[in-house]
């Protein structure tokens, strides 16, 4: 055909001979000069060049942006807050705490000349996001809530002027709630969700997060008594069961029946190296929403994860008492201080009904050598060549300090019913008086006395 064909494969140019930019060029850009050269089409340009604006950038030619006018946030005709009143949240003691009393205000801010509001609700929730769900994506099976509280604080429609409106509230948290827990399997928190819906169907919101502790008082140390068969050595070791997120503590160590003596001879066991180091152990169930029970048996069912992590450890190569005198088989006596990392973001105790677990434990590794030497009072020793780790744990407890506070059913005043009643008053009577006359001074000790009739 006379006609042109366009072509989508390569394309096949006559001979062309390259020639560089010259001054003269109106563009100055390097050019291809063909022997038969073609007009340039819309088509060819689309093939070069993929798009309008692609080309126009390609060429080096920009167009002028033109910004629109800023995009302003919608406003509100009023805002929420809390404005709490009361002190931090703890409670004293464990499950059978009175719990902690928390009051406040709603405060309403209204901006607009009036506002009507159709309802004013508050809750008070408590929410479990677990960490490894039994479906990842599934929202029902990541977050469980339940409401602890409802405040309804109008029935009807009301209208606030502008300016600054306060809604008093409080409530007593009961004890044998579990504390606010952000561990590596799953978080545990409370909020208070607010919501306000005004007559032209406009949503007024506020979240405001509530954090509860527990604080458990310090209680007496506790001493334990630790037997490694089939050796003769004992261990009593003497700490406290309540520790601290900040602070150390101390644990003392004896050690008994070091040396077993038989006629001219003596095995000893020296102390080398000494270990500790608190773990934290962290149990979840994730339960599963009826949409997914299938895949762990049934309703009411889920996964356990656990997980193992240290939060506190040391090492001691010296600093202990050895007396192989001592009767009894002697004795060998230490005392190291031990703390929690502050890096290591610490998860207080807790054991919640959702299948939250948290516990502590401080782990114990000490390293023995046995030693031989001849003579009840040999100085010289040899070492047998070996050795064992004797290794203990204890159970410890990780609680908030309490501090200065005390409940709050022993800060507040007391009652009206519980007030006595008030002092006996005195004698209203008068009575003569009945015993012998007395005698009547002279008149100049009345004188004296600066009385005169």
């Amino acid at each position: 055909m006379p006609s042109r064909i366009l072509s989508f494969g390569r394309s096949h140019l006559p001979p062309h001979r390259d020639i560089k930019a010259r001054p003269d060029h109106p563009e100055h850009l390097t050019a291809i000069d063909t022997a038969d050269p073609k007009p340039h089409s819309a088509a060819m340009d689309f093939l070069h060049f993929g798009s309008k604006e692609k080309r126009q950038s390609g060429s080096g030619h920009t167009t002028p942006k033109h910004k629109g006018s800023p995009r302003m946030a919608p406003t509100q005709a009023a805002k929420i807050d809390i404005l709490v009143e009361s002190p931090p949240c703890v409670f004293y003691g464990g499950t059978n705490s009175s719990g902690a009393l928390f009051s406040g205000q709603l405060r309403l801010v209204v901006t607009d000349p009036e506002v009507r509001l159709m309802s004013l609700d508050m809750h008070l929730k408590g929410n479990t996001a677990t960490k490894k769900p039994v479906a990842k994506d599934c929202p029902d099976c990541i977050n469980k809530t339940s409401v602890l509280k409802s405040w309804s604080f109008i029935t009807e429609q009301t209208t606030y002027p502008q300016g600054t409106h306060q809604l008093p509230f409080s409530y007593l948290l009961p004890g044998h709630l579990p504390a606010t827990t952000h561990s590596s399997l799953a978080n545990l928190d409370y909020a208070f969700d607010v919501k306000a819906v005004t007559t032209l169907a406009d949503t007024i919101t506020h979240h405001y997060p509530l954090r509860v502790q527990r604080a458990l008082q310090p209680n007496p140390e506790k001493q334990s008594v630790r037997i490694f068969p089939p050796t003769n050595l004992t261990v009593n070791v003497i700490h406290t069961q309540i520790i601290h997120p900040i602070g150390s503590f101390l644990v003392q160590f004896r050690m008994n029946g070091v040396v077993t003596r038989d006629r001219d001879t003596q095995i000893r066991w020296r102390v080398r190296k000494l270990d500790w180091h608190i773990d934290e152990h962290t149990r979840n169930v994730s339960p599963a929403c009826p949409k997914h029970a299938h895949k762990v048996g049934g309703e009411g069912k889920g996964q356990q994860h656990e997980d193992i992590r240290m939060i506190g450890n040391g090492s001691l190569k010296k600093g202990w008492k050895t007396d192989f005198d001592v009767v009894g088989g002697g004795q060998i006596e230490m005392e190291f201080p031990a703390s929690i990392r502050s890096n290591s973001n610490p998860v207080c105790d807790v054991d919640s009904p959702t299948g939250l677990n948290v516990t502590h434990s401080l782990i114990v590794e000490i390293i023995v050598a046995e030693e031989h030497a001849k003579g009840m009072n040999a100085k010289h020793t040899v070492p047998t060549g070996s050795a064992r780790v004797l290794r203990t744990q204890f159970k410890v407890v990780v609680t908030e300090r309490g501090g200065l506070g005390v409940s709050w059913d022993e800060e507040i005043p007391p009652m009206y019913e519980d007030v006595p009643i008030s002092p006996p008053g005195y004698a209203t009577t008068v009575t003569d008086y009945q015993g012998e006359e007395l005698p009547v001074p002279p008149e100049e000790e009345l004188e004296n006395m600066g009385i005169r009739d």
